[in-house]
């Protein structure tokens, strides 16, 4: 009697440690992926008032460049919720008189962050349907996101950008988004960038300065078709009539 009474009860025992098991370690098998950002030296403050401040980058007046603005956006408890904060905010209305990079109408679907400090920001259909091509809106559009990301949250070093849940190759053909791309400064002007003076006292303007220290170059024009050289002409020697 003893024996059969003893093995159940060890049954019992090992049934109760394996479901205790399985609520401590199944649900961290299955998170989601995040990284740690560190806390900034106002983070208590940033949480207590539910506002921290970040810069988001808009199209200057001229076109040719984005301008990063100082705002306060939304405190996240989390990397992936301060993203996605980050993001909602890039996408309202620019102040005036400047102009937002991104396409009318785009959402945020949804923001993950992978453990290797990658940040998968998914927009809404709009980002793509409602684009105004060209090469340079595109450049902007898309720089504006990642720079408000990687700006503001350091420890994430990429972000990839989806469309409805998808990955796609561009937003407007010429920005490839089939991978993470970094924080990329060379199109933010710093507000107050001296330009150069030539000798002689002429003020000559030299393009934005850009945050990395360097000179955002001015678009180039299209390259014109070069004709091909002209043929060398070579003297024909006609022969000396007979005698």
């Amino acid at each position: 009697m003893r024996r059969p009474l003893i093995v159940g009860l060890l049954g019992a025992m090992t049934a109760v440690l394996i479901g205790i098991a399985g609520l401590v370690f199944v649900p961290r098998w299955f998170a989601p992926a995040t990284v740690e950002v560190p806390r900034a030296e106002d983070a208590d403050a940033a949480e207590a008032t539910g506002r921290i401040r970040a810069s988001l980058y808009y199209v200057a007046e001229d076109g040719l460049h984005l301008t990063a603005v100082d705002a306060d956006v939304p405190y996240g408890a989390t990397p992936a919720e301060q993203a996605r904060s980050l993001v909602e905010a890039q996408l309202l209305a620019a102040p005036t008189p400047l102009a937002q990079a991104i396409a009318e109408g785009t959402k945020v679907r949804q923001i993950f962050v992978a453990d290797d400090g990658t940040a998968f920001v998914d927009l809404s259909k709009e980002a793509v349907a409602n684009h105004r091509g060209g090469s340079l809106d595109e450049l902007f559009a898309v720089y504006a996101i990642v720079n408000a990301v990687t700006v503001n949250l350091p420890a994430i070093k990429g972000v990839q950008i989806l469309v409805d849940g998808q990955e796609v190759e561009t937003l407007a053909g010429h920005v490839d988004l089939r991978h993470p791309l970094a924080k990329n400064m060379r199109w933010v002007e710093v507000a107050g960038a001296p330009t150069r003076t030539e000798e002689g006292g002429e003020r000559t303007e030299v393009g934005p300065r850009s945050q990395d220290g360097g000179v955002a170059p001015a678009p180039q024009p299209a390259a014109q078709p070069v004709p091909p050289p002209a043929a060398p002409s070579v003297p024909v020697s006609r022969p000396s009539p007979q005698r």
